[in-house]
């Protein structure tokens, strides 16, 4: 957390912000949107710029893949992307740090963990329990898929040296690393722990989502000056998000598969409806973008037990409900 803290305070001191959001001769608002990694996990996302959604808002998305929380809230700091989407911990430790322009979280997608924990062994019958003793790739440290599997372990009885992650891969390399030997387990998103099982190369033991409860889990997050300067870009942007959330929640896998089959051009159809199913099964969509307090102290309960928090974040500082209250009211 110290090492991130210094990297985005200097960031937030040593660079000016500019806004990358303008108007082109097509008439729409770009915005640049820089994701933590690119998975069927975010399908609501990716639904509202294929049905038209984004477009009908006079929005054009520029999406890039940040490869990272930490590397998204930087790009959020620098002025290199107007809107983040990744977890809130990155908001909560850079208002921590004493920032005078917050990151604000603005909208909530995700409620969940959206990992799957995969072995290199079919285990029918796996138990948490199974892991003592054995290494898992889980994640960055200070991240929250890291820290919701650590803080999964603890509740399954784990003492902190039964506990054996390995947060020395980058989150974008973990398959990688475990293809080439590393670790007996690794956390995947969708699709690639179906694709990763229908090539024989490893076996789906777990949802982590179903064992970590609901968490604020992915979140658009952007600064507080953004947000002021372009309310019409954020409030359109959300009503695009709530419609693509209601068309993912009403229709079946197979449907939202014809509308995101671009989006993953190198990822079969079948899989992409496998991995479609598996998210409709745990939950893992809100209905509603506004975190919720509650949640919110969760969240900050495993950041706590992870040892990564000094002290709390004030709901107040971090998130702002005002925007999405009022366009799920409008819509609802």
């Amino acid at each position: 957390m110290k090492k991130l803290l210094s990297v985005l305070g200097a960031m937030i001191f040593a660079l000016l912000p500019l806004s990358a959001c303008g108007e082109k001769n097509d008439g729409l608002v770009t915005v640049k949107l820089n994701e933590v990694t690119h998975s069927v996990f975010y399908a609501p996302m990716y639904l509202a710029d294929s049905l038209g959604y984004f477009e009908e808002e006079g929005i054009k998305i520029e999406l890039t893949n940040g490869g990272g929380a930490d590397a998204v809230m930087a790009a959020v700091l620098s002025g290199d992307a107007d809107i983040g989407f990744c977890g809130p911990e990155a908001a909560i430790y850079v208002e921590l740090g004493g920032s005078r322009d917050v990151p604000t979280v603005f909208g909530q997608l995700t409620k969940r963990d959206g990992s799957f924990l995969v072995s290199r062994n079919e285990e029918p019958d796996f138990e948490w329990t199974d892991l003592k003793g054995k290494e898992v790739l889980a994640g960055r440290k200070g991240g929250v898929p890291a820290m919701t599997f650590e803080y999964i372990l603890r509740e399954n009885g784990f003492t902190d040296d039964e506990i054996n992650l390995n947060f020395d891969v980058a989150f974008n390399l973990m398959t990688s690393a475990f293809e080439a030997g590393t670790a007996e387990y690794c956390t995947m998103f969708e699709p690639l722990a179906s694709e990763y099982q229908a090539a024989g190369k490893g076996y789906i033991v777990a949802a982590v989502g179903e064992a970590g409860g609901e968490v604020p889990y992915t979140c658009y997050i952007a600064k507080r000056s953004w947000i002021d300067k372009h309310t019409d870009v954020v409030e359109g942007f959300l009503r695009a998000m709530l419609r693509a959330v209601n068309f993912a929640q009403t229709k079946d896998a197979d449907e939202i598969a014809t509308y995101l089959y671009r989006q993953f051009p190198s990822t079969s159809y079948a899989s992409i409806t496998t991995s479609i199913q598996s998210y409709k099964k745990i939950d893992a969509w809100v209905t509603d973008m506004q975190m919720t307090e509650a949640s919110f102290g969760r969240l900050q309960d495993i950041i706590e037990s992870a040892g990564e928090l000094d002290r709390r974040a004030d709901f107040s500082a971090v998130v702002d409900n005002g925007y999405a209250a009022k366009v799920y009211a409008t819509l609802k």
